[in-house]
């Protein structure tokens, strides 16, 4: 008889622990929920980030550039990417007209690509980008790595190029370029040590600390949802 009361009231025990077990998932899922909810509009607080913006999507989608700033944007970053021509209706030349009538900060980035030679990629920003001291430091983004070139670059080709890039194109520019550093890149390439630049860093809603020293920019949400435009923006804000 004692036996079979041990028995129940391992069972019961059991029935109660898997009772919390689901409990704890649900309030794990519920607050996964919310976060992810939560960051489709968080941004940094303004009081302890005043000077905020955004990195545009690189496709061809309209941007409501007024709308940007309306929503706390002082600034915005243009994508630099092949695809249209310079000209076409929704393309480069399009989206800067359109940010600088809105009254926004405007700078570019290009997106370093280590397969290719240093001078195309500064060909195309100094056929695109006009000299103009009243824009924001150029940006190179610094994503991509050489494993997939063919045919095959060694890392030190891809950091000589990139060295090459910053030159040419912070002289078309007439001020120093900001590295757009992603992780996998920095631990590659070590880039945050071995070039004396401002970075451009990012990590949603954590200050970033992968570079082993301070940054300028943040992006601190990777995928804002606004009225801004239908796809994402990236949120920037800058370091105090």
């Amino acid at each position: 008889m004692a036996r079979g009361r041990k028995s129940g009231a391992r069972r019961a025990s059991r029935r109660w622990l898997l009772r919390l077990a689901a409990v704890v998932v649900l309030v794990g899922l519920a607050f996964a929920a919310w976060l992810w909810w939560d960051m489709r509009s968080w941004h940094p607080d303004e009081a302890a980030y005043p000077e905020q913006g955004a990195l545009v999507p690189a496709g061809g989608g309209e941007v409501r550039f007024a709308t940007l700033k309306a929503i706390g944007a002082r600034f915005v970053y243009l994508p630099l990417v092949g695809g249209p021509a310079p000209g076409a209706p929704g393309g480069f030349a399009d989206r800067f007209a359109a940010a600088r009538a809105a009254g926004l900060q405007v700078g570019v980035v290009l997106d370093f690509d280590p397969c290719a030679g240093a001078d195309a990629q500064s060909g195309m920003f100094a056929q695109m980008v006009p000299r103009d001291a009243k824009l924001l430091p150029p940006a190179i983004s610094l994503a991509r790595l050489a494993d997939g070139c063919d045919p095959k670059v060694s890392d030190a080709a891809a950091e000589s190029e990139l060295m090459t890039l910053i030159n040419q194109i912070e002289i078309h520019a007439g001020k120093p370029a900001i590295l757009k550093l992603s992780p996998a890149f920095q631990a590659r390439h070590n880039t945050a040590n071995a070039l004396a630049r401002d970075l451009w860093l990012a990590r949603d809603r954590a200050r970033p600390d992968y570079a082993g020293r301070p940054w300028l920019l943040w992006s601190a949400n990777s995928a804002r949802v606004t009225e801004a435009s239908a796809e994402p923006v990236e949120w920037v804000v800058v370091q105090k």
